[in-house]
């Protein structure tokens, strides 16, 4: 069989072989579930005290009765602990422990049922210091499973006996912590608090967090059940489904086809297995496998020798992660199977063999063909390797077990000794309840350097290697250690893993996903509905100006206000700085048609200086005109200090100057328009209106009507002047810096007094553009005052339907359109007949002479 074993992995799997090199890894034969009739039975030794020394051939005597099944490692086990106690000199010096067995490798539960077999054949006290006649007490190992051990201490009970002290190896059981019900039983394994804390750490180191739960539907899987759902509070990992099976077999089978259901149409690639291997569970398990269910089981060492009869399939196998108990290496395993004689007996032994340890590297193998070699080469090739009993977490138990028995006899030995060493009297207490009150203080350091604390209220929290197992067929599997767990360290850095050893399927090392809901990516983030699990969402876009540059992000991140989100909302990118400049066209175009304009006005100026004697100049007061023109002229200008990096000064004076400068060409306009009506309605020297033109009255329009807008201007500076401001939104991924009006009801004040002021000389010149006179200007004014009102009532919905720097444009534009408004109606018409029709600027073309 062996033979066989080897010529398979040579012959199938060699490259399988060669990636597993690693001191962690082994080799595993398992049993034919069919033939080992025992699954389902626990192994109960029963230990005893000689004061003869043991040969080295009583254990290989004792192993070689025994037909090799299942259990059979525990007995390996246990010989090997009793022979390192046997020859330990510090350690009950002239006192052995043995243990005898029967075929199966252990008492059978009829055996031990009988009390007259522990009376007459394990005296669990040597006999030289017992006194009292028919006073005996004996010592039981039992397991694995702890059905096994809670009905042994029941038949106990049922005789009422109490002469029997238990230890039990294999999972810790809350059943029997009870010490009021099993007062004289000591669990050997440590309790699994922190199982669910190594379960779920390992699942969020990959990055799962959706799974499924298996477990026993009695109190030892509810506990764990409470105690993974404490620890999941704690994290982002939830239960695709839960499902707990039944111990009673009628009612599991009646709902087989529905947690089959559940594991099938499930969306979760990684199931968690708790509870017993030889329940309901187990056979649930075994049928989910052999039907080939594709999922990840995360669960004990108990499930990593579940069977599977299915074919050999390459990318389905390696499907289970175990953790067992962490402990150091017992190393006295290999020179003690390798004293056993005769070499034939280690046949049964290594077809019986659950674990192999050995370097996973068969190339090394001298003979080319295994089918030319004999058994015996092929045994002395494996001796020859790295070769290791690589102890379960029950043989472990056995191994502490027998360490605690032998401390606990040779404290009571040596204290009965010191307190009688004359008489070496017996105190009044039965063997059993004094060894008891011995064993249960019992803590010490093992040969291979791991504390053990016999009493339960003090032991520590457990630590674990994480394997993952590799299931082949014809019976074989791999058992790679891939990490380990410790709850002592800080939480970064109490598991590590190993992913250089994992394989996920053959050649592959790509993780296979487990999540409720796929990944959000960068620019979403995730959005849960009502009555969703907390890994359960959807993924929504970030809103505007928002980011995620992360997975899974719950919430989005607002840019700053120099920032804003690229189009992925990705990344925050610096805004670009804009204002209304004079490198742009748009800019370059207002500023160099306020040049234009300025310097077309400051022509006219210089024609009226030119011809100030000429009648068309002097008619309508050329004062007012060279006042106009001057307005006019600034008015261009102030075109300026809207274009250009705004700052506190500009801001200040654009608004300040551009009031000022209208409200004075406004004033000019009506108190030219006065003049000409005042002119027109004098018909005698006697009339009232004269004086008012020959006192120069209408002069004094323009300061009243400028000294009412300074007063505005400077309640407006006052209360909320002008300032320097950003506008972020108006246009995407720009700053524009712009000039803030401050207080809204200053700037419509200012703006409404001229608006009041234009329609007044619009009116006036209205009423007198019919006055008759070559050089009556009303008509011009007329049109300009109307062209002036046009542009600013145009100005205001334009304003407010722009956005950004384009507001400073329109602005800047209607500036400009006005000013040329009342430049071109104005004084084009009067410039054309000085330059170009100098025969109309006579006074011949007069009815009456106008004062100048």
């Amino acid at each position: 069989m062996f033979t066989f074993i080897f010529l398979f992995l040579l012959l199938n799997i060699p490259f399988f072989v060669a990636g597993f090199i690693h001191s962690g890894c082994f080799w595993r034969m398992k049993q034919n579930e069919d033939k080992d009739k025992d699954l389902e039975k626990g192994c109960a030794f029963p230990l005893r005290a000689i004061q003869l020394p043991v040969e080295k051939d009583y254990f290989n005597h004792i192993l070689k009765k025994i037909t090799p099944t299942k259990n059979y490692h525990y007995a390996l086990a246990l010989a090997f602990s009793l022979d390192e106690v046997n020859r330990n000199p510090d350690l009950l010096p002239n006192i052995s422990l043995v243990f005898d067995v029967q075929e199966d490798g252990c008492m059978s539960m009829s055996k031990l049922e009988s009390l007259t077999y522990f009376s007459q054949q394990f005296h669990a006290i040597p006999p030289n210091y017992i006194c009292e006649e028919e006073t005996n007490c004996a010592v039981v190992l039992t397991g694995p499973r702890w059905t096994t051990s809670v009905n042994f201490r029941k038949i106990m009970d049922l005789y009422k006996s109490q002469e029997v002290l238990q230890l039990t190896y294999g999972p810790f059981h809350p059943i029997m912590s009870d010490h009021g019900q099993f007062p004289y039983l000591y669990q050997m394994a440590p309790k699994d608090t922190s199982l669910a804390m190594a379960m779920l750490s390992f699942i969020i180191y990959f990055h799962w967090n959706w799974v499924g739960l298996v477990i026993s539907d009695n109190d030892h899987g509810v506990q764990f059940l409470l105690h993974l759902r404490t620890e999941m509070e704690k994290t982002t990992v939830c239960f695709s489904f839960v499902s707990m099976i039944p111990v009673d077999i009628p009612l599991y089978m009646s709902r087989a086809e529905v947690y089959y259901n559940q594991v099938l149409t499930s969306s979760t690639n990684v199931i968690i297995i708790y509870g017993d291997s030889d329940s309901t569970l187990a056979l649930n398990f075994r049928m989910w496998e052999s039907i080939g269910i594709h999922r990840l089981w995360v669960t004990t060492s108990e499930w990593d020798a579940t069977t599977s009869k299915r074919g050999f399939t390459l990318d389905s196998f390696p499907r289970t992660f175990a953790f067992t108990h962490r402990h150091a290496n017992i190393t006295g395993i290999k020179k003690f199977v390798q004293s056993l004689n005769p070499l034939k007996y280690l046949d049964k032994y290594l077809a019986s063999l659950e674990w192999m340890a050995f370097r996973c590297d068969v190339s090394t193998f001298n003979c080319k063909n295994l089918k030319n070699c004999s058994f015996n080469v092929s045994l002395e090739w494996l001796m020859e390797q790295t070769f290791e009993m690589a102890f379960s977490d029950g043989s472990y138990d056995i191994y502490n077990a027998v360490y605690a028995v032998a401390h606990a006899f040779h404290e009571m030995i040596f204290q009965k000794v010191d307190n009688s060493p004359i008489d070496n009297k017996i105190s009044s207490k039965s063997p059993c309840l004094e060894l008891h009150s011995y064993l249960r203080k019992i803590h010490f350091t093992n040969p291979v350097g791991d504390r053990v604390n016999v009493n339960e209220k003090e032991k520590l929290q457990a630590e674990y290697d994480i394997f993952q197992v590799w299931n082949f067929p014809h019976s074989l599997a791999l058992k790679v250690k891939i990490g380990k767990f410790s709850p002592y360290f800080t939480h970064s850095q109490q598991l590590i893993v190993s992913e250089d050893t994992i394989e996920w399927a053959t050649g592959s090392r790509q993780i296979p996903p487990s999540v409720c809901s796929a990944d959000c990516g960068p620019g979403f983030r995730k959005f849960w509905k009502e009555g969703m699990e907390v890994c359960c969402f959807d993924c929504i876009r970030c809103p505007e100006n928002e980011i995620s540059n992360e997975t899974n992000m719950d919430q989005c991140v607002k840019c700053e206000e120099d920032q804003y989100a690229n189009t992925e909302h990705t990344h925050c990118i610096h805004r670009a700085v804009v204002f209304l400049s004079y490198e742009e066209p748009l800019g370059m175009t207002l500023a160099l048609m306020a040049l234009c304009f300025s310097a077309f006005t400051a022509v006219a100026l210089w024609i009226f200086v030119k011809h100030h004697d000429t009648p068309i100049v002097k008619a309508n007061n050329r004062t007012l005109s060279y006042i106009l023109l001057s307005s006019l002229i600034l008015s261009f200008q102030c075109s300026f200090l809207f274009i250009g990096h705004p700052n506190s000064v500009t801001c200040l004076l654009q608004q300040i100057t551009f009031g000022l400068v209208f409200t004075v060409a406004v004033s000019t306009v009506l108190a030219k328009t006065v003049t000409v009506v005042l002119a027109f309605n004098v018909t005698g020297p006697e009339r009232r209106m004269r004086q008012f033109l020959v006192s120069r009255a209408p002069n004094y329009i323009i300061p009243i009507c400028t000294l009412i807008q300074i007063i505005l201007c400077a309640i407006w500076l006052g209360i909320s002047p002008p300032f320097i401001d950003s506008d972020a939104c108006s246009e995407y991924g720009k700053i524009i810096i712009v000039c803030n009006k401050g207080s809204v009801t200053a700037f419509y004040s200012v703006l409404g007094y001229q608006a009041s002021l234009a329609i007044g000389t619009f009116i006036v010149a209205y009423l007198a553009r019919n006055l008759p006179d070559t050089f009556n200007e009303a008509k011009f004014l007329t049109f300009s005052m109307l062209l002036f009102c046009s542009v600013w009532v145009t100005f205001l919905p334009v304003y407010y339907s722009t956005k950004g720097k384009f507001i400073v444009a329109v602005e800047v534009f209607s500036i400009l359109a006005s000013s040329a408004g009342l430049l071109g109606c104005i004084f084009i018409p009067k410039c054309y007949i000085i330059l170009l029709s100098p025969e109309r600027n006579s006074l011949q073309k007069l009815g009456w002479k106008v004062s100048s």
